[in-house]
């Protein structure tokens, strides 16, 4: 593609050049200006050529009047970008002078004129880029708005009064840009299409007579758009267009921003919000536009993935391809197949879809939209270098045909004459090398059209399903026998219960109380559902565990859409429901979770503990730092999703049961580390900053302790969290904010801060279940403790419990500083040396009572014979041989040994501490082999058992190899009277 004007010019254009010079330099001598043409410069003279070849409209200006050349060079304009702000001083000063609407009106008409041959100058010369032309075109549109409302508003208001709302304050008009003002990006004979709105209502103060603001800003509304729309001989300033208005012509010219949030929120259709999406304030009160629009981005953009609005995409894409074909816009470069609106369809589109939750996708200009659309994984990096490579070019041609006569045309020229000149500009020997590659760009532009929002079923690449005969069925056609009938030829065993299930949701009151368009989504979804349903291992499965899902969701029918319109989703919903109960409780529960399933590589590959980090913090940055209630449903979110691909790995096979737990793990120690980030600035900014004992100030100087699997890196899907708050900060000294208190009560209340986040139950329920109970003196004791505190306690009152407790504590999130505190005051008080027998009978009798009250009682904990027969159950955590055996053999071996073995404190996971014990030569490699393989047998089939709702225990005829080298292990190691 060239963007370089060719070196030689055909005959035909230097005839129009020759021309248009001679009308010019006849137009410079009657005005006496002749001997003042050496001022303008060889580089003037030389590029007045070239651009008289691509602009009439040029030539006329110039020839109209001839002091404008002299003017364009003054300051070098034409070969420079205008400085921010320089558009805006520019037309202040030209427009100095005015003292009537007359005289306005006509200032702003010449300004216009003269800049518009500057930006025309300059992008047809390629001084200026594509984007910076529709820059300059945008500013000069916002400078006359701007001013011209108000020079009108000054006027009015001496002789009206002021408008003024009930409080008394003065009010102004917002003027909402649109379309391509909006987003910055006019073409050179761009209409503006604008939206006129007032804060609240009032009466104007300090007039003749009081008028209503309505009334008051309609009549400026009014005069603002005859100042620039209306023709004269001077020609005009821009077109205005108010079409986009609520109900458009035929509705008021100016609205409150009450009537236009109710207007929106309770009328608004998909177009208006597609329209919307470029609104910006351009004029007017710029603070209380911004207050606008943010009442009406509910409207825009919808809080989770927006999957409602494809169909409504669907349709208007099928009306632009009816209207290409009825209207014959085949040689129209913007509304022509291929053209410009399709490559802002296709931005669009994803921002009507996803920009609710990627907030990366709320901007106006579509270069930046298709960018994000590459770094986020929308589309190709290659397909958005096409279409942004097609955009640029359409652009470029757009701006070559205004150009010719500064008139609103994106229709390519039939005549040779035009055709030559058209080319020339865009850098071209020919039309038909142009036109040549224009179809390529229109061609590339098309394909990826053709590709958004396609529906599915009329996808040749995907397999086709038959739901006719399904269609049939959920409408309620058949019989019940031929119903059960078809349903047994579908693969269900259970003909019958998959009947009543369909049966019970089309009486469910949800179904009955839908909307028509919902009613009508969940017509379309259910054959699907069926049919795919038929696909899997066990059909009767997937449907009894999915329709709890579709019964909650049939009042938010955007799920059945977004379900309908991705059939990999739903195949994923199927497969995963079908595996675990759990995960079907949830997602039923949860549903916005459902957004996870639509990228099956994502779902599939949990993120590192790095890039969880990072996801949170830039989910919680876009989120109000002073908004509380969205933070904890961005954290929520976090959990549950990362929480799904976890599952979804684990179910398929990809992730084995350490690499699970690490996975949840690292997902609690990432909302932890953000959860405590945010009580702390919530505290900070009520109270001030605590103080350290030295009286420096804190710095955080706070760590969460993980107890128990949190600690021990050994989450499972329904863990709570067993925590410890520690503080280093002075417990007298007093904050230094406006509210202040002292650090005891500053370090109690972020505690509280910290655990409401983490269980409050919101719509998406509580994050985790928090138990706090290891804390010094437990129930009874400090919510935070000191670390000096807490060191004083566990020297001279913790019990032996509390000890072995202590062996799986690490920080999890924190101060790093005193989070290395704890690890040297956890290895001095764990490796003290101890008498062992003492400790041997505290380790038992711990044991001994949790065996009395949590074990298999029928079995006697699990020693009896009968506790190896499939009639009786193994609990796998409490019963003997299971889990918590080895967890206290484990911490027994810590205590009693890591005074002459530091290295077993290395590590606070059972695995590795038995690693530790085998090197360091005081378990035999066997022996924690076996061990090792029971502690990871056991956990696995616990996970399995929770991901089927069931209880974690197995028959009595599993695992009696590891059971009874445990019990002997237990019995060298700790013998007691129980196993005796």
């Amino acid at each position: 593609m060239s963007l370089s004007l060719p070196a030689t010019l055909p005959a035909s254009l230097q005839r129009l050049v020759d021309h248009h010079l001679t009308q010019w330099q006849l137009a410079v001598r009657q005005a006496g200006l002749e001997s003042s043409l050496p001022q303008l410069g060889d580089a003037f003279m030389a590029e007045l050529q070239q651009v008289l070849v691509g602009s009439d409209f040029v030539a006329e200006q110039l020839r109209r009047d001839p002091h404008m050349a002299w003017r364009l060079v003054e300051d070098q304009r034409l070969w420079r970008s205008l400085a921010p702000g320089e558009m805006a001083e520019l037309l202040a000063e030209a427009l100095s002078s005015a003292t009537t609407e007359d005289e306005l009106a006509r200032l702003l008409r010449r300004f216009r004129q003269q800049y518009q041959v500057r930006i025309i100058w300059r992008d047809l010369l390629r001084h200026a880029s594509t984007m910076e032309t529709t820059q300059d075109l945008s500013d000069m549109a916002d400078v006359c708005l701007e001013q011209g409302y108000r020079w009108l508003y000054r006027h009015m208001t001496d002789s009206m009064g002021t408008p003024c709302n009930h409080a008394g304050e003065e009010q102004h008009l917002v003027v909402l840009g649109m379309g391509k003002l909006g987003a910055h990006e006019l073409n050179l004979s761009s209409d503006i299409d604008l939206i006129f709105a007032y804060p609240s209502s009032g009466e104007t103060q300090g007039g003749r007579r009081s008028l209503s603001n309505q009334e008051f800003f309609t009549r400026v509304g009014q005069r603002l758009i005859k100042l620039l729309d209306e023709v004269t001989v001077d020609g005009f300033v821009f077109r205005v267009d108010m079409r986009l208005r609520p109900y458009g012509d035929s509705g008021a010219l100016v609205f409150s921003f009450n009537a236009l949030e109710q207007y929106y929120q309770s009328q608004g259709r998909d177009w208006e919000r597609y329209a919307m999406i470029k609104a910006r304030v351009v004029a007017g009160d710029q603070r209380a536009g911004a207050e606008l629009l943010s009442m009406l981005k509910p409207f825009v953009y919808r809080r989770y993935l927006d999957f409602a609005a494809i169909e409504a995409l669907r349709n208007l894409k099928q009306m632009i391809r009816r209207e290409v074909q009825r209207k014959g816009l085949e040689d129209n470069v913007k509304l022509g197949a291929g053209g410009i609106r399709e490559v802002e369809f296709i931005g669009q589109a994803f921002q009507l879809i996803h920009g609710g939750r990627d907030r990366s996708l709320q901007q106006r200009p579509i270069l930046p939209v298709l960018d994000v659309l590459a770094t986020n994984v929308y589309l190709p990096d290659a397909a958005v270098d096409e279409l942004k490579g097609a955009y640029l070019f359409l652009r470029d041609t757009e701006h070559a045909l205004q150009a010719i006569d500064d008139r609103q045309t994106q229709m390519l020229p039939t005549d040779a004459l035009a055709q030559a000149r058209v080319a020339w500009v865009m850098g071209f020997e020919s039309w038909d090398e142009y036109r040549a590659q224009l179809d390529l760009q229109r061609s590339k532009v098309a394909r990826h059209f053709a590709g958004v929002i396609a529906d599915p079923d009329e996808d040749e690449d995907q397999p086709q399903l038959d739901y006719e005969e399904w269609m049939l069925l959920w409408a309620d056609l058949h019989e019940a026998e031929q119903a059960q009938q078809q349903l047994a030829e579908g693969g269900f065993q259970d003909p019958g219960r998959a009947w009543d299930l369909l049966r019970n949701l089309m009486g469910s009151a949800r179904v009955r109380a839908m909307q028509r368009m919902s009613r009508e989504r969940l017509d379309i979804f259910m054959p699907r559902l069926l049919g795919m349903a038929c696909e899997q291992e066990n059909p009767d499965l997937a449907l009894e565990r999915v329709m709890p899902l579709v019964e909650a969701v049939a009042r938010r029918s955007a799920y059945l859409v977004l379900l309908t319109e991705n059939p990999g989703a739903l195949h994923e919903l199927l497969v995963l429901c079908s595996a675990s109960p759990l995960i079907a409780e949830q997602i039923a529960r949860y549903p916005v979770v459902l957004d996870e399933l639509l990228n099956s590589g994502r779902l599939y590959r949990p993120p590192e503990i790095a890039e969880l980090v990072d996801e949170l913090r830039q989910e919680l940055v876009r989120m109000p730092e002073d908004d509380l209630e969205q933070q904890m449903e961005v954290l929520r979110y976090f959990k549950r999703a990362h929480g799904l691909r976890v599952v979804a790995s684990e179910i398929a096979g990809s992730l084995p049961l350490m690499k699970v737990s690490d996975y949840l793990t690292w997902i609690a120690e990432a909302i932890l580390q953000q959860v405590l980030e945010l009580a702390w600035s919530d505290m900070v900014r009520r109270h001030g900053v605590p103080r350290r004992h030295d009286g420096s100030p804190c710095e955080l100087d706070f760590v969460i302790v993980g107890y128990g699997k949190v600690g021990g890196i050994e989450l499972a899907h329904s863990s709570d969290l067993d925590l410890v708050f520690i503080h280093d900060g002075d417990t007298d000294a007093e904050t230094d904010g406006p509210r202040p208190l002292d650090g005891g009560r500053f370090y109690t209340r972020l505690g509280q801060r910290i655990i409401h986040i983490l269980t409050a139950q919101t719509t998406s329920g509580a994050l985790y279940d928090v138990d706090m109970r290891l804390r010094p003196s437990g129930d009874a004791g400090l919510l935070v403790t000191s670390l000096d505190a807490f060191a004083r306690y566990q020297h001279e009152q913790a019990w032996t419990w509390e000890h072995q407790a202590l062996v799986r504590a690490r920080p999890l999130a924190g101060c790093p500083r005193l989070g290395e505190k704890f690890i040297r005051l956890r290895a001095d008080v764990l490796g003290r040396e101890r008498e062992e027998e003492k400790l041997r009978q505290d380790v038992l009798s711990m044991r001994q009572k949790m065996r009395d009250n949590l074990a298999t009682q029928a079995t006697h904990g699990g020693f009896d014979s009968a506790a190896f027969t499939a009639e009786t159950l193994f609990d796998l955590k409490q019963d003997a041989g299971g889990i918590v055996d080895i967890e206290f053999m484990v911490q027994y071996a810590v205590l009693a040994w890591s005074c002459r073995y530091p290295e077993l404190l290395r590590f606070t996971d059972n695995i590795r501490i038995l690693d530790g014990l085998r090197d360091a030569g005081l378990i035999v490699g066997e022996d924690v082999q076996r061990l090792q393989e029971a502690y990871k047998a056991y956990r696995a089939a616990a996970h399995r058992l929770a991901l089927q709702k069931q209880p974690g225990k197995t028959p009595g005829d599993q695992f009696h190899d590891y059971r009874h080298d445990i019990i002997r292990l237990w019995r060298q190691w700790l013998p007691d009277a129980a196993g005796a």
